[in-house]
């Protein structure tokens, strides 16, 4: 019996530091902490938190900043320990183990303290290519709740033509207490972009209205179908847009919006 081909996967991860948790798509309802209403209806919520996938730390780690040294423990340390650039425990063995001769030698930091104050660059464990055209934009997880003691940087990778470990930089924010970071919580979202989304010329492309006197008719109207009839129907049913943007991506027909 012949199996349907699978299509080429658009981005591939790569389990570098054994024991990794491995990628998941990210959830429309951002791992249940999405109000119910919010993911019954709002489509535009749901669509962005599922958009990519998660990548979580490698382990269960914490940093503490003092304002000018950072300091660095991990699950199964006995200390805390300066952080200048820290190898993930026992990995640059295996990497030696495991990479062509010529490289060994070479393994990825797993935490680099930046020059700049609080500026800590982290490893996710993973290495990364993408499908001919494609980046990946590596940002913080849409829509889930973000620690008020850092921030993270987002980054698009030309990860078609650079492969190498996934990466993340942040700033750390709060100075002189514990800063821990979960494995089993996602640390950034990973999202595929095509190459021709974010060129310039793509991103030159773009139109000012400056005055609603200037509004074309066609706009009017199509704020009269979105706006004004739906709030003018008594009996109309909660969620519309959700309803038909989730017809559409079936590929059936959609019904005129209530």
């Amino acid at each position: 019996m012949n199996e349907t081909p699978q299509p080429s996967p658009i981005a591939t991860f790569y389990q570098a530091v054994p024991g990794v948790r491995a990628p998941m798509r990210a959830d429309a309802a951002a791992l249940g902490t999405v109000p119910t209403r919010a993911f019954q209806y709002c489509e535009a919520l749901r669509t962005a938190s599922s958009f990519g996938w998660y990548v979580f730390p490698p382990i269960d780690f914490a940093l503490q900043w003092d304002g000018a040294r950072i300091l660095w423990t991990y699950r199964g340390a006995r200390a805390w320990y300066p952080l200048e650039s820290a190898q993930f425990p026992g990995f640059a063995a295996e990497f030696d183990r495991r990479a062509p001769k010529r490289l060994r030698g070479f393994a990825p930091p797993f935490l680099t303290a930046l020059l700049e104050p609080g500026m800590v660059q982290l490893w996710t464990g993973l290495f990364i290519e993408t499908a001919a055209d494609w980046s990946v934009l590596v940002r913080p997880p849409a829509n889930l709740p973000r620690s008020g003691a850092f921030e993270l940087y987002e980054g698009i990778v030309e990860s078609d033509r650079w492969f190498g470990p996934l990466f993340t930089n942040l700033r750390l924010a709060k100075t002189d207490v514990p800063i821990h970071f979960d494995a089993e919580m996602p640390l950034v979202q990973v999202q595929p972009l095509h190459r021709s989304t974010y060129a310039a010329d793509a991103c030159s492309r773009f139109g000012v209205v400056r005055a609603m006197a200037d509004f074309p008719s066609a706009a009017w109207s199509r704020y009269e179908e979105n706006i004004v009839k739906p709030n003018l129907e008594p009996a109309r049913p909660a969620g519309a847009y959700a309803a038909e943007v989730r017809r559409r991506r079936r590929g059936t027909c959609p019904v005129h919006a209530a």
